[in-house]
């Protein structure tokens, strides 16, 4: 079920409505809201809904055994076991077919033939994302930064539909203590809902879908039929696309979660004005930036030790972050591609302190630190975005080769979508406030008419038809 559609239009009224008549019978509010999440992961395909009820079912009994569990080894069993399961159902849905074809080809090139059982496995919409939550849950319990809960509240934590299938990546110690204090509809943040629904609609439906349909995926698909300068303005253009399509979802995720009374983690700020790659990724998919750093980088020793060490925590954790987006050798380059540039600052870094130089700050410097910094993440957005490494390194080498060809991809619209999506986000928290205090002494009625008519303009602005969330596919 895709937000911008008739379906959820229809089905949300029906979820705010149940979700404040019940909330102050806990028992009831929960299975209600069990059975809603459960139905909006249904909607894509209903077999996977025991894939989540067993992800649920394996981690909250770990957890269970973790919390009263007197023996470390117990507890440390269990929490072997959880993490197991979670990465052995992540593997096989997501990695079985790109680990048999890749020790399939490898050795074939030394000789030796191999025909192991390629079986069609469907990649479950979302399987990433609850994963990476159980996952948490489990070993924030094992730590002792959280307590086990009933096993209903965890059963709504791992399935809550507004982030269910990409996100923002809810932490337990986040979003369960919020199941408890009661929660009044008089005193809902609607300006900041209808604002993220809104703006997250305008980003997906006007930006998204609109630079997909008219450039992106037209040069994508065939670069020997694009010269460099369209190439180029592409490749802008998917930066942009990205961030406005995977933006949305997580600002309408978050929305719709305020009008339920939860508040969820925001998941960017503001990334293509990032100083450096280290920046960039302190405002890109925040959720999983701190999953990682905290989950990851650190257990395998973050900065503690010599440098060397640091560089190989540092590589390890974005290959395997490159690796969870997709079961494709392009996604483990887009990985090592943040690795070394990330790398490189480090060693930059290091370099200045060991000589006592500043780092520069001026305005026309750090003007081209961040135009130098987005060109970094663009190199790397299309080895994301190319169906193979091959067709990367193409579109990469016909920018240079070829940059004398047509263009008539580029037209006003593309330009204009792509000086929009980067330039808004140069406007000052501070001014996107005052909107909202202004926008908020309208009253919700008159709020309620606004969004109406925003959805009106965004519909007649943007594409036929919606296309799916780019973030669903991990």
């Amino acid at each position: 079920m895709l937000f911008p559609t008739v379906q959820f239009a229809i089905f949300f009224p029906i979820v705010f409505l149940g979700n404040w008549l019940l909330m102050q019978h806990k028992t009831r509010w929960r299975v209600f809201m069990l059975i809603a999440s459960y139905y909006f992961y249904g909607s894509w395909d209903w077999r996977f809904m025991g894939l989540l009820a067993g992800v649920t079912i394996v981690n909250q009994g770990a957890a269970m055994v973790i919390s009263r569990a007197e023996s470390q080894s117990t507890r440390r069993w269990a929490l072997i076991g959880a993490l197991t399961a979670d990465l052995g159902a992540l593997a096989f849905f997501k990695y079985y077919g790109f680990f048999v074809t890749s020790v399939t080809s490898v050795l074939g090139r030394i000789g030796l033939e191999a025909n192991p059982p390629l079986l069609e496995v469907i990649l479950p919409v979302g399987i990433s994302f609850f994963t990476f939550q159980a996952i948490s849950y489990v070993i924030d319990v094992y730590r002792g930064d959280l307590q086990a809960s009933p096993w209903l509240d965890a059963a709504v934590y791992l399935a809550f539909f507004p982030q269910l299938v990409a996100g923002p990546i809810v932490r337990g110690t986040e979003f369960l203590p919020q199941l408890n204090p009661p929660r009044d509809p008089r005193r809902l943040d609607t300006t900041k809902a209808f604002y993220l629904i809104a703006i997250g609609l305008a980003k997906k439906v006007v930006i998204a879908d609109f630079l997909a349909t008219n450039i992106v995926d037209q040069v994508f698909a065939g670069p020997q039929f694009h010269g460099g300068l369209e190439i180029l303005i592409a490749m802008y253009a998917y930066s942009v696309q990205i961030y406005a399509d995977f933006s949305a979802y997580s600002d309408i995720a978050i929305g719709v979660s305020l009008l339920l009374g939860f508040k969820l983690p925001d998941n960017f700020n503001s990334p293509y004005a990032a100083l450096n790659v280290r920046d960039f990724w302190r405002r890109w998919h925040m959720t999983l930036s701190r999953w990682l750093r905290d989950y990851l980088y650190v257990p395998l020793g973050g900065n503690r030790g010599r440098s060397l060490l640091t560089y190989r925590n540092l590589m390890l954790t974005m290959l395997l972050g490159g690796l969870w987006h997709g079961a494709a050798w392009r996604f483990v380059v887009w990985g090592g591609l943040h690795a070394i540039w990330l790398t490189g600052e480090r060693m930059l870094e290091r370099y200045r302190d060991a000589r006592n130089i500043p780092e520069p700050d001026s305005p026309i410097g750090n003007a081209l630190r961040r135009i130098w910094t987005f060109h970094l993440i663009t190199i790397a957005w299309v080895f994301f975005r190319a169906d193979s490494v091959g067709t990367a390194l193409e579109l990469l080498g016909r920018v240079v080769t070829a940059f004398g060809a047509g263009a008539t991809l580029i037209t006003p619209g593309v330009l204009l979508a792509i000086a929009v999506g980067i330039g808004a986000q140069y406007v000052s928290k501070s001014t996107v406030n005052h909107g909202l205090i202004a926008f908020s002494r309208l009253g919700p009625a008159v709020q309620g008419l606004a969004l109406a008519f925003t959805l009106v303009i965004i519909d007649a602005l943007g594409p036929e038809g919606v296309a799916a969330f780019i973030y669903f596919q991990f």
